[in-house]
């Protein structure tokens, strides 16, 4: 199924001219709103998610390199071993993929991720952050990525013909 890694190339390299055009368009912190839920805010995080470790005085760069890489080679190797019928876990695996090498090019280029699309839930008070959590297109692809794969997951549990851990001929009866 390595054809599919045409699509984490994709991710990539959409994920880094969104970037650049954020950029060069958008002032740091400085929200454009598009909606009324719906801000492009220039932002960087040193951080993960939420920009965990953000004030960790820099080390957690190169652990998060460190781990995108790792997850990238994983998750590589585990594409190459995919059958022909398992498109969507090819799929959410190379979402999964562009999605990290996106965000490990900015890691390792300039130090932090660059973000700018917040999306204001209006069930959540704003004061719960400060400031507002944003995200990039190499955040949305791991997002939509890992859902694939836990809808991969859950088919599979109903389905035992498509769990290779199970003989489409064994039922509980007996195993």
């Amino acid at each position: 199924m390595r054809h599919w890694l045409w699509l984490s190339l994709a991710v990539l390299l959409l994920d880094q001219a969104s970037k650049w055009l954020a950029m060069n368009a958008l002032s740091p912190y400085q929200p454009l709103e598009l909606a009324p839920h719906l801000h492009l805010t220039l932002m960087f995080n040193p951080g993960a998610a939420f920009s965990l470790l953000a004030d960790a005085g820099g080390w957690q760069r190169w652990l998060f390199a460190g781990f995108a890489l790792l997850v990238t080679v994983l998750l590589a190797l585990w594409i190459l071993r995919l059958g022909r019928d398992e498109r969507l876990l090819a799929i959410g695996l190379s979402l999964i993929i562009g999605g990290a090498i996106g965000n490990l090019v900015d890691r390792l280029a300039i130090g932090h991720v660059i973000d700018f699309v917040q999306v204001y839930l209006p069930f959540i008070p704003l004061a719960m952050f400060n400031p507002w959590p944003a995200f990039n297109l190499a955040d949305s692809a791991i997002t939509i990525g890992v859902a694939l794969l836990l809808i991969e997951t859950f088919r599979a549990e109903r389905n035992p013909e498509r769990n290779p851990g199970q003989n489409p001929g064994q039922n509980k009866e007996n195993a």
